[in-house]
């Protein structure tokens, strides 16, 4: 089993770092680069930068972003915003990135993560998840025709540019998929969860770790060290929080302290 890691995550619009309750209401929450330091200081494992206008801008995650995160960093750095192309990868890379998350673009264009993984090495592609729970009424995805597949379906679709667009894509279909085309690891994302400081959706977690042969990546609710041992117990190899280190309500080093008197094993 791999060391569990605690990764701070830094949504980024217009060169500041911004948090909202399921991707909407965003607020400011600081200087991109100042948040870098203060976590890796703090004993973050990594650190996600997401460029949430990226895409609905149809344009790339801001490089002079990333470099200023880049130059406060020591840790691996994972990027996502906009990837479209292998060179989209190498600008972000070439800006100071070690991983690149891809969201909407591999759901328009699944074959992209394999063609990134081959240019790049597959432990460089993150497959950024965002999932939704299903409404009454949504379809899954129809490209089968098959009246079984909603049947065997999970509950949760996928969701896209900034949790705007329902794609009726099932999410842990599409997290194996993803991981068969050469994603090296999932980033998964409650929509429902996100910014609410309700705990993880366990339920989600442990369907997609079912699923998984690489790393997971556990996003969206936490409030508190035990969400997070909550959802390392659920299947999580890792957890991504922001609100929670945002508001200083915990330190990193306050959070991984609490997983270690739990009996949790934590880089250190």
């Amino acid at each position: 089993m791999l060391t569990r890691r605690i990764i701070p995550c830094l949504d980024v619009r217009d060169g500041r770092v911004v948090k909202g309750v399921r991707f909407a209401d965003l607020r400011d929450a600081g200087s991109p680069g100042e948040l870098a330091a203060r976590y890796e200081a703090q004993g973050a494992d990594e650190l996600v930068v997401l460029d949430v206008a990226a895409t609905p801008d149809a344009r790339l995650a801001r490089a002079d972003t990333i470099a200023a995160v880049r130059a406060a960093l020591s840790i691996p750095l994972t990027v996502g915003g906009g990837v479209g192309s292998v060179e989209d990868g190498r600008q972000l890379l070439e800006a100071g990135a070690d991983k690149l998350a891809l969201n909407t673009a591999a759901v328009r264009d699944p074959e992209l993560i394999t063609r990134l993984a081959e240019r790049y090495g597959r432990q460089c592609v993150v497959l950024a998840c965002d999932a939704a729970r299903r409404r009454d009424g949504d379809a899954t995805d129809g490209s089968s025709g098959d009246a079984d597949a909603d049947e065997d379906a999970s509950p949760w679709e996928v969701v896209v540019r900034s949790g705007k667009e329902r794609t009726g894509l099932d999410v842990v279909a599409w997290c194996a998929e993803a991981q068969e085309r050469g994603a090296g690891e999932v980033l998964l994302t409650s929509w429902d969860r996100d910014g609410t400081r309700a705990g993880y959706d366990l339920e989600l977690l442990a369907a997609v770790s079912a699923v998984l042969r690489v790393p997971l990546i556990a996003s969206g609710g936490a409030a508190d060290g035990r969400h997070l041992a909550e959802a390392l117990e659920a299947g999580a190899d890792a957890v991504l929080a922001a609100s929670l280190f945002h508001d200083r309500d915990l330190t990193v080093g306050q959070v991984k302290a609490e997983l270690l008197d739990a009996g949790l094993e934590m880089r250190t």
